[in-house]
Formats: structure tokens, C-alpha cells, sequence
């Protein structure tokens, strides 16, 4: 092997292990970025079931006001 080829092949996987290095850093900070995300989407889904079940419970409360008795007595009242 040559001088020449040498120093080329050198230089080849010098450039190859510098490239892959840099796609690594970027893929840890992709990742870094992906973890962030997930926990402001997992923070606000908590935050959105919290509200669901909030509303749930308003709904339920609502059915048994509208069901009962002296709620449709009242309205038949109201009507004559």
C-alpha cells in the first residue's frame, strides 16, 4: 500500500467517524426534543381528564335535577 493510499484511506475514515458523530449528537438531541414533547403532551392529558371527569360528574348531577319528580312538576307548573 502506498503512501498516498494511506494518508486517503486516513483521511476517508476520519471524515466517515467525523459524520457519524455528528448524526449521533443529532439524533440525542431529536430525542431529547421527542422526551420534552411526550411530557407536555402527558402533563396536558392528565390536565384533560381531570376536566372529563369534572364534567362527568356536572353531567351526572344534571340528570338526576332533570329526572326527578318535583323538577317535572315544576315544569308543568310553569307551562299553565
Amino acid at each position: 500500500m502506498s503512501g498516498t493510499t494511506m494518508v486517503v484511506m486516513i483521511v476517508l475514515i476520519s471524515v466517515g467517524f467525523g459524520v457519524i458523530y455528528d448524526m449521533y449528537q443529532k439524533h440525542l438531541k431529536f430525542k431529547e426534543r421527542t422526551m420534552k414533547f411526550n411530557q407536555q403532551n402527558s402533563e396536558e392529558n392528565t390536565e384533560l381528564r381531570n376536566k372529563v371527569a369534572t364534567l362527568e360528574e356536572r353531567i351526572q348531577v344534571l340528570e338526576k335535577i332533570v329526572t326527578d319528580e318535583g323538577f317535572q312538576v315544576s315544569q308543568e307548573i310553569n307551562k299553565l
